[in-house]
């Protein structure tokens, strides 16, 4: 579909199976490739959606040193933004269940930030998305803790397993940026390289 991008080879540069599968409904050829230790530490000033757009921008940095001329790298990141505090990935399970436990009843916002990087040009976005939780119960956060994997999400639960069918009950902006890749906004900024 995108001609201009048929002069890059496309990385996606994410460790992370959702957003591997995300990026395979574009229908855009690419590859997987994920740097270790990149540090995504972060200024305590940010707020809300600067956070993750700070870190995609961080990660791409990290990047560009081993980009090849012909590649268009993408990264990203995503977090949970609850009473003015960043929830990223659980410690353990005990993080897990305070998290869960405090966006019961409550509405949050993911906010996805998304950093696209050529040698010659850079672009970034943040996508956000509210997102209402239903009341859960003890049972029900124990049940989805115990039985599927929160530990590597943020906020400590996917929307696309059993804790999104039984516990949220709107949300505003993109189901898949809660998932952790924006693509329709993704595809509309890649449209937009050169």
């Amino acid at each position: 579909m995108l001609d201009n991008l048929k002069k890059y080879k496309v990385v996606l540069a994410s460790a992370s199976p959702r957003r591997r599968e995300l990026m395979q409904g574009l229908d855009i050829p690419f590859e997987v490739r994920s740097l270790p230790d990149v540090d995504e530490s972060f200024p305590q000033e940010l707020q809300g959606g600067d956070i993750p757009l700070y870190i995609s921008q961080i990660k791409a940095n990290a990047y560009r040193p081993f980009m090849d001329d012909d590649e268009l790298i993408i990264t990203a990141d995503t977090i949970v933004w609850l009473d003015g505090t960043a929830l990223g990935k659980p410690i353990d399970e005990e993080d897990a269940r305070r998290m869960l436990h405090n966006m019961s009843g409550k509405t949050h916002s993911v906010y996805t930030g998304v950093t696209i990087t050529t040698k010659n040009e850079q672009r970034s976005f943040v996508a956000c998305s509210d997102v209402l939780f239903a009341s859960l119960s003890d049972e029900e956060v124990d049940y989805y803790i115990n039985k599927y994997s929160p530990m590597d999400k943020a906020g400590a639960y996917g929307v696309q397993e059993w804790i999104g069918y039984i516990g949220i009950e709107k949300i505003e902006g993109s189901y898949f940026n809660v998932m952790g890749l924006p693509v329709q906004r993704l595809y509309g900024e890649l449209k937009k390289i050169s």
